[in-house]
């Protein structure tokens, strides 16, 4: 058990080391998941709004949050959801940005093909392999991609 409060710096480092359980070459961090980390009290509060307000990775996501925390020794952490504003593609880093792309999925304001750069792109589907994203196609190298949805 952690004897003192630990810098919130510190526990947004740790967090960037937790991968998003459905694109794991991304931090729920860079997806822009977490959204506030803070102290009330001895309780460290974790603040999360899902990329989809019916995600299924909701519950592993807050589960991986708080099993890392406390392999650093924090035991009193409560994980708080936070629907609203609702999640944005906008709250991507730009580390998570590549990130998508070099797993092949596109985000932004523009769904450019990952694969080739090209912004002539069609989309197929409403919905991706996931809710939060949509299916495209490059009409230029004709590969299909997943698509943050910006909401």
């Amino acid at each position: 058990m952690v004897s003192q409060m630990v810098d919130v710096q510190q526990v947004w480092s740790w967090l960037e080391a937790v991968p998003d359980p459905e694109i794991p070459a991304v931090s729920v961090v860079d997806l822009g998941i977490v959204r506030d980390v803070n102290w009330q009290g001895k309780e460290l509060v974790v603040t999360v709004t899902p990329t989809y307000s019916g995600c299924p990775a909701t519950t592993v996501i807050g589960r991986d949050i708080v099993a890392a925390l406390r392999s650093h020794g924090l035991n009193d952490v409560r994980l708080e959801t936070r629907l609203s504003p609702p999640w944005s593609s906008e709250w991507v880093s730009a580390k998570g940005r590549e990130q998508l792309r070099q797993f092949g999925i596109a985000s932004g304001p523009a769904p450019v093909c990952p694969r080739c750069g090209a912004a002539q792109t069609e989309r197929l589907s409403q919905f991706g392999s996931t809710p939060c994203k949509a299916l495209y196609r490059c009409q230029s190298c004709r590969e299909p991609f997943d698509y943050f949805k910006p909401f």
